[in-house]
């Protein structure tokens, strides 16, 4: 019998993968983003493992759009570990992302990475892709093909790389974080 398969008269023979899929017609707007903290420097180690019960408690609290968050581990060395989340829909994220205790994170972040560095890739259902890499000493994802730009005007912010203006500032304006 071929790849194990059962097969006897008359009836059909097992597949030999079971195979599933999903329906995400009740998520129109889904949005996928990956997130990563690589360390840099041996002072990142501090900063990566000071963020993990931080995030935790973030998730625990159940943000309002947030369906899964998942965590995993892109390399022991250098240590870089990273998340996955699945928001309902794009808003659900800038508004989280603009909430306290995130803002808080980032604005500190881009202050000192300490000996870090941090990236994320969003992708959404309904069309459009955007990402950003602060202080990432190796290219991974897509600075591995795409052509590289500076972070500044309309690539600047998530929600304006990815054509959502939605009328409001990025948690860090252009202007405080590069002291114009």
């Amino acid at each position: 019998m071929k790849n194990g398969a059962k097969q006897k008269s008359g009836l059909r023979a097992e597949p030999p993968v079971q195979r599933r899929t999903v329906d995400l017609s009740a998520y129109p707007e889904l949005v996928v983003i990956y997130l990563g903290m690589r360390v840099n420097r041996l002072t990142g180690l501090k900063t990566l493992f000071g963020f993990g019960p931080r995030i935790a408690k973030s998730v625990a609290e159940q943000p309002e759009g947030l369906l899964l968050h998942e965590n995993f581990l892109f390399s022991l060395l250098p240590p870089h570990a990273g998340m996955r989340q699945y928001w309902r829909d794009m808003e659900s994220l800038l508004k989280w992302t603009r909430s306290e205790p995130h803002r808080v994170w980032w604005k500190n972040f881009l202050r000192d990475s300490g000996g870090t560095g941090f990236w994320h890739e969003t992708y959404l259902k309904q069309g459009g892709m955007e990402a950003i890499y602060d202080d990432v000493a190796a290219d991974i994802g897509f600075l591995r093909f795409a052509p590289v730009r500076e972070a500044r005007g309309p690539m600047f912010g998530s929600a304006q790389r990815m054509a959502k203006a939605d009328g409001e500032e990025p948690v860090v304006s252009e202007q405080e974080h590069y002291r114009e």
